[in-house]
């Protein structure tokens, strides 16, 4: 238990990637036709989700203040719209692979409740903080899962449509009104990250995985508005806003098409030509994540608008992102190996210094 207390008083607000990247690539699986391992990567995520929020939920209790200082901060804040995000993207995941829409439902609404909370709380406290950092120093790649939060609530929602007739057409307003405010939050918060990065002091230390989300929130952004092109038959209102739809949904694919070299050349620039060293951090799920979403969204986008010469794409970079995914799991298991030996030294070392001396 002791352990567990210090993992949750640690904790990175942002770890939910990690369920993020494993339902973005289980969903991948399952549309590539590897069921047996969406299957594994659902399990495996149910689990994880339900130790998150129990570490997460031993915070609350135990370290409270340290939690709201967190999700007021303008660099760690933004971490917390994993938790949305995470909460929705399981939900899809559920009704993807299994096509169970009871439990995705109310994640659907937990996703929301959560979505509200701390969209209003960290960007009042960003706003009307009185000490603020400078651009250079408080904005990040991470400012950008706020975007990724509200597509995720939009793409689960309409996802749930079908089985949910009886919302009318409400259902389906609200999932479009989401998915367009992810679109502005995208491009209100890429045009200062992208100033950041042309115009302002970029050393390659400060070049983290997080920033690879300038692509995955455009990737799932893409995935949204496919889905809502697909549900098209379904609803008067995505018939009379389908081209716009379609135009719109390609206009962000090819974005985050554009982003993939130019992320792969910085970080070359920053782990080979600069020798800046490997090693694990929660971090590096945000840079997972994207890789799977974008091969999720450019299959159902080839589907969507009818074009199969796309699934090319995603064949492709499915191994990408499985192998990514390996990597870093690998990686945080040895992470969490090596701080329970430490613990466990620790604790043999003191209960030793407190027996007393014959």
């Amino acid at each position: 238990m002791k352990f567990f207390k210090l993992l949750a008083e640690t904790l990175f607000p942002a770890y939910f990637a990690f369920v993020m990247a494993t339902g973005a690539l289980s969903i991948s699986s399952f549309f590539l036709g590897f069921e047996l391992l969406a299957d594994v990567l659902l399990y495996l995520n149910v689990a994880a989700f339900a130790v998150l929020w129990g570490l997460t939920g031993i915070r609350l209790a135990n370290y409270p203040k340290r939690l709201l200082a967190d999700l007021t901060s303008h660099s760690v804040g933004p971490g917390f719209f994993t938790t949305v995000a995470a909460t929705c993207v399981l939900g899809s995941q559920l009704i993807v692979v299994t096509g169970s829409d009871a439990a995705a439902f109310y994640l659907w609404i937990a996703g929301i409740f959560l979505w509200f909370i701390i969209m209003y709380t960290f960007f009042t406290a960003v706003t009307v903080r009185r000490n603020k950092p400078s651009l250079l120093e408080g904005i990040n790649g991470a400012w950008l899962i706020a975007a990724v939060a509200t597509q995720s609530v939009s793409i689960l929602g309409i996802m749930l449509f079908p089985h949910l007739q009886n919302s009318g057409g409400a259902l389906v307003f609200f999932a479009v009104c989401m998915h367009f405010l992810g679109c502005m939050l995208y491009l209100t918060i890429i045009a200062l990250i992208f100033y950041r990065f042309t115009f302002l002091r970029l050393a390659f230390a400060e070049l983290t995985p997080p920033y690879w989300i300038n692509m995955g929130a455009v990737a799932i952004t893409s995935l949204a508005g496919a889905t809502l092109i697909l549900h098209v038959d379904d609803s008067p209102l995505l018939l009379e806003i389908s081209p716009f739809l379609k135009g719109f949904t390609l206009f962000f694919w090819a974005g985050g098409t554009w982003w993939i070299p130019l992320l792969f050349i910085l970080t070359y620039w920053r782990h080979a030509y600069h020798r800046y060293p490997f090693s694990y951090g929660p971090q590096w799920w945000a840079m997972v994540f994207p890789l799977a979403m974008y091969t999720a969204s450019t299959w159902e986008l080839a589907v969507a608008l009818d074009l199969p010469f796309l699934k090319a794409i995603p064949r492709a970079m499915f191994y990408i992102s499985l192998i990514s995914w390996v990597l870093v799991f690998v990686g945080m298991l040895r992470h969490v190996y090596f701080r329970w030996m430490k613990f466990y030294r620790t604790e043999r070392i003191q209960k030793k210094n407190s027996q007393p001396s014959q």
